[in-house]
């Protein structure tokens, strides 16, 4: 961890530190362009004895102490990359400052194991949402604490099927999930559940983020964000989670192949300049590929521009949904 921090602030320009744990909540404060995301952590813990249950989780029976502990540092790892992330190219612009802004409105532990149901195409069981959305009282926490993401450690193991992102809200579910319109419920403002599994770490739920931003920008605009900004494999352009610019297949982030690309001159037309590049950029970590790429969407005064109509910031509509939908807002500004 001290490695990539080290690499982070290096790379990245950062002047302070990672915290050690999640920050408590505080009362907003986002500066012009920087979107506050208030967070609920939900921690799911079936225990025997003193561990967590290997029975009920299929590949984990840590102690729960430990366990524990290794949720709130990932939580924190996994909120100083997203902040990070939403800094526009920071790898060239000291200065750029992050769109996103975490805070941790509460953490909730259950000593129990997450519930499930009987999802029809699916061979082991699907966690029940729904149950955990009642069992938390989600409605309160997003109606009258302004929850925006509810962050679910929880557990994999082949034992049980989980959608790592899954949205619900009145414009629908946008993400990384079959879309299904009944598996969490509505209420009047959109929130988005993130599904962690605690055996793994920062870089397996950062890319939960990953998929979502991508499901997202491409729902807003399929041309621009997938044809132009992503690209095709062997394009040069700037990839996504699994592919990045230089990728022959998924999960390619040691590939030493070189290619020209555009990622940190990216301009929809195309004519931005092109440098070569392979996974030393990201020195082949997975993670540091995804703050990589993140930090290459266009973010606050991007000053880039297509068909002569200036981009948005694409964070707004990470930090904002709601926000972004009730203006019609776009990738391009009309």
């Amino acid at each position: 961890m001290a490695d990539l921090l080290a690499w982070m602030r290096q790379l990245f320009h950062m002047e302070t530190p990672a915290t050690a744990a999640p920050p408590a909540a505080t009362a907003s404060n986002a500066a012009p362009g920087r979107f506050e995301v208030p967070v609920l952590l939900v921690h799911y813990f079936p225990t025997k004895g003193n561990l967590i249950d290997r029975s009920v989780t299929g590949d984990v029976s840590a102690p729960l102490d430990v366990v524990r502990t290794h949720t709130r540092t990932t939580t924190a790892q996994v909120i100083e990359a997203l902040e990070q992330g939403s800094r526009f190219r920071a790898y060239k612009n000291p200065a750029a400052q992050p769109s996103l802004h975490y805070t941790m409105v509460d953490s909730l532990e259950l000593l129990e194991p997450l519930p499930t149901w009987r999802k029809p195409g699916h061979r082991v069981p699907m966690t029940d949402y729904n149950a955990i959305m009642e069992r938390i009282d989600a409605r309160r926490w997003v109606m009258a604490e302004g929850v925006k993401e509810i962050w679910i450690w929880g557990y994999h193991g082949g034992v049980i099927d989980l959608w790592e992102s899954n949205m619900a809200g009145p414009w629908g579910d946008i993400s990384n999930s079959d879309r299904d319109l009944h598996d969490l419920p509505i209420f009047d403002r959109t929130y988005t559940v993130y599904h962690y599994n605690y055996g793994r770490g920062p870089s397996e739920a950062v890319e939960d983020h990953m998929h979502q931003i991508e499901a997202v920008l491409r729902y807003i605009d399929p041309d621009l964000f997938w044809n132009k900004f992503v690209g095709k494999p062997g394009e040069g352009r700037c990839g996504w989670a699994h592919y990045p610019p230089n990728g022959e297949r998924d999960y390619d982030w040691r590939n030493r192949t070189v290619v020209m690309s555009d990622i940190e001159d990216w301009r929809p037309d195309g004519d931005g300049e092109k440098i070569p590049l392979n996974c030393d950029r990201w020195q082949g970590d997975s993670l540091r590929w995804f703050i990589y790429w993140m930090q290459s969407l266009p973010g606050a005064n991007n000053g880039l521009t297509y068909r002569g109509r200036p981009l948005t910031n694409w964070w707004t509509f990470i930090g904002d949904f709601d926000g972004a939908m009730r203006a019609r807002l776009g990738l391009v500004a009309y």
